[in-house]
């Protein structure tokens, strides 16, 4: 899926110009990972298929939105526009 959108700053340097500085290291390798996986899926529920990254849908207020565990409290948060097959407001959130 084409990714549309990108909130958090550092990670939209971090897929443009692949640029890590401001992301914790223990993080990078795994961020690569989620990243390729997310533009190389074809439908939504390939993400449940991953052990580990605890994929799953947000309830309340953020209904629709998927989480996806990266080290930690950090945690990679985005729609899917299925209409369009994208990936919408994809963003990396301390949780606590």
């Amino acid at each position: 899926m084409k990714i549309r959108n990108v909130i958090h700053r550092e990670l939209r340097r971090f897929i443009e110009e692949d640029s890590a500085a401001t992301i914790p290291p223990a993080a990078v390798p795994k961020l690569r990972r989620m990243l390729s996986f997310l533009q190389d899926m074809e439908r939504e529920d390939e993400l449940r298929t991953v052990p580990g990254w605890n994929a799953h849908r947000l309830t309340g207020d953020r209904r629709g939105v998927w989480s996806l565990t990266v080290p930690r409290n950090w945690r990679l948060t985005f729609r899917i526009d299925r209409a369009e097959g994208e990936i919408v407001d994809l963003d990396y959130e301390d949780y606590h």
